[in-house]
């Protein structure tokens, strides 16, 4: 996979290792992200040992690593080939003295795999760190994928809590870091791409743009095998728990039943633990309107937080067993389409995504607080996709509509925004009004007007 992108995290991780002395780094995040391919570029031209752990018995796993670390030191007073570390207190210890004088890094992979054979690990680690750490230039980077797992080192609890000098969290690309993985495509396509397999670098790299959106979804999903057909399978096996009532929860929200009380009509008990498990593994997103201040109102309702994730249960999977029977070609078309109705909510979220870019370099206004989707309920309800707000007193400074279509007209749908506009709580004396198109707004005077090209041009 080529190295695109991750240009702030591979600062943070220079910033973290010119500190002086030893250092304990955390690297995490959902598989497929791309930690591997991050550290693997960062360690360029530096003194490492990179290991990645695979649950093997300890003394297997320490003789792998002791040829690694054979590997990358200079000789010195034991062969580590016909001596292997006895235990992680003998590895961690040879490896403090050969940074005495000059930094090496150490990359321990797949983190939680160690800690299935060695649950002791954590607990050795820190008695190790406090007894050498003011006499060593060793940096220690602890990657993993399971995110429980991960965020469970930094708890309070943990034997590791309060020692890490970097916590790096990587997520999915967002809408212009992705467009830089598809340089070849027209930004619309970059645009379809991304509502589909989202902003993991590896669905990026599937897709082959020297073929149509037809034949590479042929190829990926409508095919015994495919890529991304087997793909959903793996992240519900993995991330989000064998069980069956968390299949039924994601499977109810990417249906529409979006509301808490919908969902647990759908599943016929309470999913209030399930819901928080898939919060915290950013399987599933709660929403609430951009104006209330707390995240947990009665309005709140939930969304497949991934965008592939999304495509796969909301569109992929009622196709699933007919294409695994050899229909794949034959389902195509009706598949394709399927895919406008998809992408409206994904783009809007792309659009949402481009303003807060736009709100981060300042040029929205000064004081942005938030950005997000507003609706009401009631008698007359409306929604608006995008409200921006600003200062204390959390006005709307702009409001906007996105429209998956090639065109708009903006005068139309500007003056329905306009009416939607009066139902905000606050809204700023010059409010700015924008309008989102895949690729062209006409009439859009007194309109900001934004297209694929601004949000997903490189």
């Amino acid at each position: 996979m080529r190295f695109v992108n991750r240009e702030e995290e591979l600062l943070r991780l220079a910033d973290w290792w010119s500190r002086p002395g030893s250092l304990l780094g955390l690297v995490w995040g959902r598989r497929r992200v791309g930690k591997t391919a991050l550290l693997n570029e960062f360690a360029k031209d530096r003194r490492v040992v990179f290991h990645t752990a695979s649950s093997r018995p300890v003394a297997d796993e320490l003789k792998v690593l002791s040829r690694l670390v054979d590997s990358a030191s200079k000789p010195f007073f034991r062969d580590l080939g016909s001596r292997p570390f006895v235990d992680w207190d003998d590895c961690f210890d040879t490896l403090a003295e050969l940074s005495r004088r000059e930094p090496m890094l150490l990359v321990l992979d797949e983190f939680p795999e160690l800690k299935t054979t060695s649950p002791e690990l954590e607990s050795v680690l820190r008695a190790f760190w406090e007894r050498v750490r003011n006499r060593t230039l060793l940096r220690i980077l602890i990657c993993g994928s399971a995110v429980r797992t991960m965020e469970a080192i930094q708890e309070e609890r943990a034997p590791l809590y309060g020692r890490f000098d970097l916590s790096l969290h990587l997520h999915p690309f967002s809408p212009h870091e992705a467009s830089k993985m598809l340089p070849r495509l027209k930004p619309a396509d970059r645009a379809l791409v991304w509502g589909l397999v989202g902003g993991v670098p590896l669905y990026l790299e599937w897709w082959d743009e020297a073929s149509s959106v037809r034949k590479n979804l042929e190829r990926l999903v409508c095919t015994p095998g495919g890529a991304l057909l087997t793909e959903g399978d793996l992240i519900l096996a993995r991330e989000g728990g064998s069980g069956d009532l968390t299949r039924q929860v994601l499977f109810a929200v990417a249906a529409g039943r979006t509301k808490y009380n919908e969902i647990e009509q759908a599943i016929g008990t309470s999913p209030h633990r399930i819901v928080e498990n898939l919060i915290q593994l950013r399987l599933l997103e709660r929403l609430s309107p951009v104006t209330e201040v707390s995240q947990r109102t009665r309005r709140s309702s939930y969304r497949i937080a991934d965008n592939f994730l999304a495509f796969w249960l909301g569109v992929v999977s009622k196709y699933r067993a007919e294409i695994d029977r050899g229909l794949g070609r034959t389902i195509l078309n009706p598949l394709i389409a399927e895919l406008d109705d998809y992408m409206g909510p994904r783009w809007e979220d792309a659009f949402r995504e481009h303003l807060r870019r736009l709100a981060a370099r300042g040029e929205l206004a000064e004081d942005v607080v938030a950005v997000g989707s507003f609706w009401s309920d009631g008698v007359d309800p409306v929604e608006i996709d995008a409200v921006v707000l600003a200062g204390r007193s959390r006005k709307a400074i702009l409001v906007g509509e996105a429209k998956w279509a090639r065109e708009v007209d903006g005068e139309r749908v500007g003056r329905v925004l306009r009416d939607k506009a009066r139902r905000l709580p606050t809204i700023a004396d010059e409010l700015v009004y924008a309008v989102c198109a895949r690729e062209k707004v006409n009439r859009s005077k007194g309109l900001k007007t934004v297209t694929a090209r601004q949000i997903f041009g490189r």
